[in-house]
C-alpha cells in the first residue's frame, strides 16, 4: 500500500460546540484540511460523533437521555443533520461522501467484516471520503462499541490504517487532570505498552459523548494490534490535521 491511510475521528464536544448545535465554522475548517490530506496521496476516513448530540439539540432536549429508545429517536434524527453537512462542505471543494453506519455484530462477522473492507477499499480508490458513525438508531447494549473512540480504532485496524487520529477538546494525554490540577503536563510522546499511559488518563467524559481520555488510551491500544500509531489533540489547534501531517508535536503521539 504507497498510499498512507488516516482514520480521523472528532468528538461530539468538537462537533457540536458542547452542545450548541452544529459547529458548522469549525467543520469546515476540518473539511478543508481532509481534502488538502487527500491531494497529499493520504487516504482519510473520518468517524464522526454528534449525531445523537444534533438530534438532542433539533428535539429541544436540555440533557442528554438515558433511555436506550430516546437515544436511537435523537440519533436518527441528528444523523440527518450531521451528514447533509458534511455532504455540503465536502462538495464544494468538488468531493464526494459516503455513509456507513455500523454496529459491533459487523466487525465480528467474518464475511461482514470482508464486505465492509472491501466497500471502505474501493470508496478510497473512487477519491470518496467514507465517513463512519456507530449505527445508534439500531445498536443495543448488546451490539454497541461503547464509544466512537473504539469505533475508530476498529476500522483503523479494519483499513490497516498508518495512523489514528482522535480530535478532542483535551490537548492531548496529560500526567494529572488538567481539569483539577493546574500544574498538569502534556505527555507529548508515550509508548503504547507503558503503564503510566492507562494511570494519568481519567476514566470520566463529557455531558454530551459516551467516552473520556480513558477510552481514547483504551482505543490506542486497540490500533496498535495493527501498528497504527495514534494521535490524540486538541481539534481547536488552528490547522491541526495539515500541522500533524508536517510532523509537527501537537497533542500526545502513543506509538507501537
Amino acid at each position: 500500500m504507497s498510499k498512507q491511510r488516516w482514520v480521523i475521528k472528532i468528538g461530539s464536544a468538537l462537533l457540536t460546540n458542547n452542545g450548541k448545535g452544529l459547529d458548522i465554522s469549525s467543520i469546515a475548517s476540518w473539511v478543508k484540511q481532509i481534502v488538502e490530506l487527500t491531494k497529499q496521496d493520504i487516504d482519510v476516513i473520518l468517524v464522526s460523533s454528534g449525531a445523537i448530540a444534533e438530534g438532542i439539540k433539533r428535539l429541544g432536549w436540555d440533557t442528554r437521555p438515558d433511555d436506550i429508545h430516546k437515544l436511537q429517536a435523537a440519533a436518527a434524527v441528528g444523523q440527518m443533520g450531521l451528514i447533509q453537512t458534511y455532504e455540503s462542505l465536502f462538495s464544494k471543494h468538488d468531493m464526494h461522501t459516503a455513509q456507513i453506519l455500523l454496529t459491533r455484530d459487523n466487525l465480528t462477522n467474518a464475511d461482514r467484516y470482508e464486505n465492509i473492507s472491501s466497500t471502505l477499499d474501493n470508496l478510497l480508490e473512487l477519491g470518496i471520503v467514507p465517513i463512519v458513525n456507530e449505527n445508534d438508531t439500531v445498536a443495543t447494549d448488546e451490539i454497541k462499541f461503547g464509544d466512537n473512540d473504539t469505533l475508530a480504532a476498529l476500522v483503523a485496524n479494519l483499513v490497516d490504517a498508518n495512523q489514528l487520529i482522535i480530535l478532542t477538546d483535551q490537548g492531548g494525554v496529560y500526567d494529572a487532570d488538567p481539569r483539577q490540577n493546574i500544574d498538569a503536563k502534556l505527555i507529548d510522546k508515550i509508548h503504547v505498552d507503558d503503564k503510566k499511559l492507562e494511570q494519568v488518563a481519567a476514566k470520566t467524559g463529557g455531558s454530551l459523548g459516551s467516552g473520556g481520555m480513558y477510552t481514547k488510551v483504551l482505543a490506542a491500544k486497540k490500533a496498535a494490534e495493527s501498528n497504527t500509531t495514534t494521535v490524540i489533540a486538541s481539534g481547536k489547534v488552528d490547522n491541526v490535521l495539515m500541522r500533524l501531517q508536517t510532523g509537527e508535536n501537537i497533542g500526545t503521539l502513543i506509538y507501537c
